[in-house]
């Protein structure tokens, strides 16, 4: 007779590589997983460190999707609690939904632990705000179009006439694709941008700064090519400016429920 599942999914969000920067919800069902499958072609293996001895831990990056979650499934037969360890966030440009389908029709109860995202990782590396007072209050995450095409309306050039911040995931390769996109929004050549390679790796992540005109040149020479975060904002270089908007919450002459105005 076979026997039903016992186990529960947990895909749990790593983070964006720093084992420090997983949340503590996280850490916890590590330690009490009894199997760890864990994606070690962008997850740094560190993060594994949290299983406890005796756990059955496996690494993603030669399976196909189908052998992951038959992975999963087989797992939970035998363990209370079976981690997938995901980079960045589970939800974010990860495989969350196709691996929890096959989960849900075999009866296997999941869940979701969120993690840090590359792009906050990657902005506070740089020291950077992605939204600042009457200059943007809307970030977009997305990326060029490659092998995955883009949905109708979602190409970069139309995100990026907005002039709001704009986190570019998976598109270090496509350099190219990104400055097109951002010239034909009308982005002026002295744009300042940010490429964060490895953001929070520790001794691994390297911060470039540039213009729309010679970004592309600066990670060529720091030979950046892969697991990189491509930032573009009007916010860059914000501390180094004469003068800034203030937070209207901040503000001495603004009252809210918590404080009057003062001045």
């Amino acid at each position: 007779m076979t026997l039903g599942p016992i186990g529960k999914v947990w895909f749990v969000g790593a983070g964006p590589g720093d084992p420090e920067l997983i949340t503590l919800k996280g850490q916890k069902l590590l330690a009490q997983a009894g199997a760890v499958l864990f994606a070690g072609s962008l997850v740094d293996r560190a993060a594994t460190l949290y299983a406890p001895p005796g756990c059955v831990i496996r690494d993603s990056k030669d399976m196909t999707l189908e052998e992951m979650t038959a992975w999963l499934i087989e797992q939970t037969r035998a363990h209370a609690t079976v981690v997938r360890l995901q980079t960045g966030d589970p939800g974010l440009y990860g495989a969350l939904i196709e691996m929890a389908r096959p989960l849900s029709a075999e009866g296997i109860e999941w869940a979701v632990v969120p993690g840090v995202s590359s792009a906050m990782a990657s902005m506070a590396a740089a020291g950077e705000s992605m939204t600042l007072p009457e200059v943007t209050q809307s970030v977009i995450f997305t990326r060029v179009e490659g092998r995955t095409p883009m949905p109708e309306g979602e190409d970069l050039a139309g995100l990026a006439a907005h002039r709001t911040t704009l986190c570019i995931f998976l598109s270090i390769t496509l350099m190219y694709k990104v400055e097109a996109a951002l010239r034909a929004a009308g982005w002026p050549e002295d744009a300042p941008m940010l490429v964060v390679h490895k953001a929070s790796w520790p001794g691994e992540e390297k911060i470039l700064r540039g213009t729309l005109a010679d970004i592309k040149q600066r990670c060529r020479e720091a030979g950046v090519a892969s697991q990189a975060m491509i930032v573009a904002s009007p916010t860059l270089g914000a501390l180094h400016w004469e003068t800034l908007v203030r937070s209207k919450l901040y503000d001495p002459t603004f009252t809210h429920r918590f404080r009057k105005a003062s001045a």
